[in-house]
């Protein structure tokens, strides 16, 4: 068949945006470099029109660089429309990456749901309601569990009144406790004894026993 009829061309890949701007840069940059050229005959020109007098040749001097600027304007709209339109591309190629990127986004978001969906279906809400009901259960017997072992025997039941009552006296008493009047007995008691025991010694010329005592005559 295909020698009867031929093969058919195959068909071009459709045009890429990327592509499109690669071409228009290209072209306003060729254009640019055109542009530059012209600035620079234009200030030969320039230059060579300042050390002329007026006259014919002058005048076609100027007429050369008005043609020139010419151009120059020329290529300078060309530049314009050539960077607009690569603009406008790039807005447009922004725009749609941006779609795909959002597009990606909500694909990954739905993919997302779908699983939660999936492991949601694996959890029963019953079963975990029961497992905290037991844990609180147990919790509340380690706890009895404590109080038991913590619990006291042969302890008295004691009055709180009774209790506040002591209290207050052991606050007396520890005022009681602070009073020092018993120092001062203490050093208004006689002197000890300086003597040797047995030893004879006398006091303001009256004999005095060991303990400082006024000595009883003998019978």
């Amino acid at each position: 068949m295909n020698r009867l009829f031929g093969k058919g061309k195959p068909k071009a890949p459709p045009p890429n945006l990327n592509d499109c701007i690669g071409n228009v840069d290209s072209r306003a940059d060729s254009i640019e470099k055109k542009i530059n050229r012209l600035d620079n005959e234009l200030k030969k020109y320039k230059d060579q029109m300042k050390k002329m007098r007026d006259g014919p040749a002058k005048n076609a001097v100027k007429q050369k660089a008005l043609r020139i600027l010419k151009q120059k304007k020329m290529y300078e709209q060309q530049s314009d429309n050539l960077r607009t339109q690569s603009f406008n591309m790039e807005q447009a190629n922004m725009a749609t990456q941006t779609l795909k990127d959002t597009k990606t986004t909500v694909d990954a978001m739905k993919l997302g749901v779908k699983e939660m969906k999936k492991e949601y279906k694996k959890v029963n809400l019953d079963s975990i309601e029961d497992l905290q009901d037991e844990m609180e259960d147990m919790l509340d017997q380690a706890n009895e569990v404590q109080e038991v072992l913590s619990r006291s025997y042969g302890t008295p039941e004691l009055d709180e009144a009774d209790l506040e009552a002591e209290l207050d006296a052991l606050g007396d008493e520890f005022e009681l406790d602070e009073d020092t009047s018993y120092l001062d007995e203490a050093s208004a008691a006689p002197a000890a004894p300086e003597t040797i025991p047995g030893a004879e010694s006398t006091q303001d010329g009256v004999p005095v026993d060991e303990f400082g005592l006024p000595q009883l005559p003998a019978t």
